[in-house]
This record gives structure tokens, C-alpha cells and sequence, in this order.
């Protein structure tokens, strides 16, 4: 079975480079899928609080018949969830319902710069991580600025920051930021929400030429790039031809034109960082 490569963090730590995501999944159909997800080669499973779907991320891993050491779980603490108190009863509940004694990767889920609490909630973080509860912890959708704010006011970078990152919106600055820094850059909506991608000439060409889908092609590009990317489907054919894009080697020419369908903040699909402070979101 084709196993997927692993990328490294700044503290020491790794994460496989292929996950499987679960956003809007329902917890008893999470429950069965992550499993199908686990038969396919997936090892890197990615959730959050706010997805009301842990539970059943939890049943499919004590099902899996999996060491504890053979799969990566990423969860995120929910906006409403930020400060330091509302942080320790919010990663108690997601390891409970997980099962877990010790997450892999937390990550702040978006920086709710009008709650002004994400530093807070960062320095939780931390206080966790020394503890030994988590092994890794990142952030979703800072922007640079965030990402700056969090290390000049405690000196820990997060090892990860996942983003909206796809053909349209590929973030090529904020991708700069992260590499000058060893931040690693995850995507999320690799395959866009709709946007076209997945039926642009540039992408149907180029996977017609290698005999693939447009949705491998999507993925293998984001690999290409050096991210962390985490498709999701219920679909289990889907589910494996994605795990397959693993497979799919893209030529330098491809994937400078698959990296140039970029859009600019035109192509942002997802809700904006600096906007958005709600309960529900990516």
C-alpha cells in the first residue's frame, strides 16, 4: 500500500503530507468514512470542534484496529471557544469525545481579530503543550499579521497554519511568510467550493494528458507545492482516488500552470479572516 510522505515541523515533530478531512461530515457517517479512509492508506485524519463531528471521528479510530503511534489526529479549538478557560473546557470535551490522551496537532481555527482573545487562547496552547497533552500546535486562517502578533508576544511559532489554498487563491505571499519562517502551509477546499476549478481547461488538459481526474490532478499539485492537503468526500471511490493522487507525478511547465490560474483575493472562496468571528466556518 502506497503510504504518504511526511513533512517536518520546527518542533521536531512531523504530519503526514495527505490527510482526510471531515468538515461537514455528519459524527455517525464520520464514524464509518474515516474508517474507509484508514482501508484506502490514509493515516492523517483532520477535524475540529466545530465540525460536531469528533465523536465519531473517536469510534472510527478505537475501530481501526491502529497503534496509537500509526495515525496523525488534527483538531481546532471553535472561535466561541477562545480564552483561556473556555480553551481548557473546549480541548477536554475533543479529547473526550476523540478518546485520545494526547493530540497530535491543535490549532487556533481562525484568528477572530474582533474577539481579540486568539493570544490568549495561543498561550493556552502552549501551557497544554508543555504539559504533554499535545504533541504540535498551529493555527487556521492567521494572516501574517497574526502570525507575527503570536511570536513577538510569546516566541513560539506555530508549526503549521492552515489556510484556503487552491488553483484560484493560492496565497503565494502568505505561503512566502510561512517558508521564511518553517511554518508549514495546509490547505483547505483544495479542490475549491465550486469555484470552476475542477473544470478549468488548464486542469482538465493536464489531467487528460496523465490519464487522472481533475481532483487528483488538484491534489497532486498541492503536493507538488510542498503542502499539507486534506480532500474530503464520503464517496469511497472518491475517498481512494484521492489517496491515489499520491501517484501522480506533474511536470515543472504543469504545475507553473496550474500555480498561474491564481486570482488574486478574487479567487478567496471561503469567509474572510479578518471578518469572520462566528461559530461556523472552514
Amino acid at each position: 500500500m502506497t503510504t504518504a510522505p511526511s513533512l517536518s515541523f520546527h518542533d521536531g515533530r512531523s504530519i503526514p503530507q495527505l490527510g482526510y478531512g471531515v468538515w461537514q461530515v455528519e459524527s455517525d457517517v464520520a464514524a464509518d468514512v474515516v474508517g474507509k479512509a484508514f482501508e484506502a492508506g490514509y493515516r492523517h485524519v483532520d477535524t475540529a470542534r466545530g465540525y460536531n463531528n469528533e465523536d465519531g471521528v473517536g469510534r472510527a479510530l478505537a475501530a481501526s484496529g491502529l497503534e496509537r503511534d500509526e495515525y496523525f489526529v488534527t483538531s481546532k479549538c471553535p472561535n466561541q471557544d477562545q480564552g483561556r478557560e473556555n480553551t481548557l473546557r473546549s480541548f477536554d470535551a475533543t479529547m473526550a469525545d476523540l478518546g485520545l490522551e494526547q493530540l497530535d496537532l491543535y490549532l487556533i481555527h481562525w484568528p477572530a481579530p474582533s474577539k481579540g482573545l486568539a493570544l490568549e487562547t495561543w498561550k493556552t496552547f502552549v501551557e497544554l503543550q508543555e504539559q504533554g497533552r499535545i504533541r504540535s500546535i498551529g493555527v487556521s486562517n492567521f494572516r501574517v499579521e497574526d502570525l507575527e502578533k503570536v511570536e513577538a508576544e510569546t516566541g513560539v511559532l506555530p508549526v503549521l497554519n492552515q489556510i484556503e489554498l487552491h488553483p484560484y487563491f493560492n496565497q503565494p505571499e502568505l505561503r512566502e511568510f510561512h517558508a521564511s519562517k518553517g511554518i508549514v502551509t495546509e490547505s483547505w477546499s483544495p479542490l475549491g467550493q465550486g469555484g470552476g476549478e475542477l473544470e478549468d481547461p488548464v486542469v482538465t488538459e493536464i489531467a487528460e494528458a496523465h490519464g487522472a481526474d481533475a481532483g487528483q490532478v488538484l491534489i497532486a499539485w498541492n503536493l507538488a507545492l510542498g503542502n499539507v492537503v486534506i480532500p474530503k468526500s464520503e464517496t469511497p471511490k472518491r475517498i481512494v482516488s484521492n489517496f491515489e493522487s499520491l501517484d501522480l507525478t506533474l511536470t515543472e511547465e504543469e504545475i507553473v500552470r496550474i500555480t498561474a490560474l491564481h486570482k488574486g483575493e478574487d479567487g478567496r472562496q471561503g469567509l474572510h479572516p479578518a471578518e469572520f468571528a462566528g461559530k461556523q466556518g472552514r
